[in-house]
Order: C-alpha cells, then structure tokens, then sequence
C-alpha cells in the first residue's frame, strides 16, 4: 500500500510540476513576443551603418562644436542627414562632405547632382558645386565655421536654449527643405545624440 501511495504521490507532484513550467512557458513565450515586436521598430530607428559613422565623427564634432558655441548633436545629425550616414559620394575620400556644403574649400570643389526644394515641399534636381575636403576634420571644422556667419546666429548655443530650437533655426536658412528640422530631431532622438552636447 505504501508504494502505491507513494507513486501517486509522485505522479501529481509530477503534475504540478508540469503545469507549473507550462505556465512559464506561456508567460516567456508572451514576454518573448513583446520583445520581437518592439524588434522592427528598434531596427528602423538604429542602424549599424549609422551608429558606426556616429562613432566616427562623434569625438571631434564633440570638440569642434564646443569651441564654436554648437550644439554637436545637430552638427552630428546633419551630418548623417546630408551624408547618408557617410555613404553618400560626396562624403566619401576624397571629398568629405558630410554636409552638402556648396562652393570650394582652398579652391576644390566637385559638381555633383543635389535636389532642392522649391519651399512648398516640391523636390526638383540640379548640378551644384561642392567643397571638397581633404579629412573629416576639415569638413566638420569648414561647417563650424559657416555657422558662425550672422544668417546662423540663431543656431548657436547662445542664442538656441536647445537643440529644437537649432534645427528649426537651420530650417530655410541652412536647407530648403521644409521639414529638415524635423528631420534632424528624428535623428538626434533616434540616436540618442545630446550625449554629445555635454561638454
């Protein structure tokens, strides 16, 4: 009698016992599924290629933009916003160009296809001269520098309390395009990049 008791002793603790990991099966498989669908949108916002070209220029836009009364989370936005996240032809050696900066630098320029927008939200195509640099450096020392010109007082740590308020200063005046403010905020808040504004 004794080992009949015994085995069905052991067969419900058996049971329990399996009920019980059900349950947490049920309870990972719940969190686990929560986890994945946060996954696509964690994707979009982040991608390696950018994260890597953060990494990239992250310490010397800190420092640059430091000594030029920048926020250097809109300079490291803009950057990736022009640049593609460094992919872009014109950002690449030997040129540099991380910010769609028109012109020359030192007399080097290259011609390059850009859209424009004509302040209405409509994109057309034209060829534009570019500088061309010859570092990283150079070019995100040139941008401090045209910041400094009077058009872009209102993006300057001086005059801007907040990043917000310096991409909506570079909207109209730094690109045509009527959403770039937004644009760059998307990026700074995505990435994380007031980080670097701490000086």
């Amino acid at each position: 009698m004794k080992k009949i008791r015994l085995k069905k002793k052991q067969k419900n603790n058996l049971t329990i016992l399996l009920l019980l990991l059900s349950v947490l099966a049920l309870i990972f498989a719940a969190y686990q599924g929560k986890e994945e669908a946060k996954q696509p949108e964690e994707t979009f916002l982040q991608d390696q290629t950018t994260l890597d070209f953060i990494r990239t220029i992250g310490p010397t836009a800190q420092e640059i933009a430091a000594a030029n009364d920048l926020y250097a989370s809109v300079m490291i936005a803009q950057a990736v916003l022009e640049s593609d996240s460094g992919q872009s032809t014109l950002s690449q050696a030997p040129n540099f160009n991380f910010f769609g900066i028109k012109g020359d630098y030192l007399g080097q320029s290259v011609s390059m296809p850009t859209l424009e927008d004509d302040g209405k939200g409509n994109m057309y195509q034209i060829d534009a001269d570019f500088r061309s640099y010859g570092s990283q450096r150079e070019s995100l020392q040139d941008y401090a520098q045209l910041l400094q010109k009077d058009i872009y007082r209102n993006v300057r740590r001086s005059y801007a309390h907040s990043y917000q308020e310096a991409t909506t200063a570079l909207t109209g005046t730094y690109a045509t395009d009527t959403a770039y403010g937004e644009k760059l905020n998307h990026i700074i808040e995505a990435y994380g990049l007031t980080i670097y504004d701490r000086f």
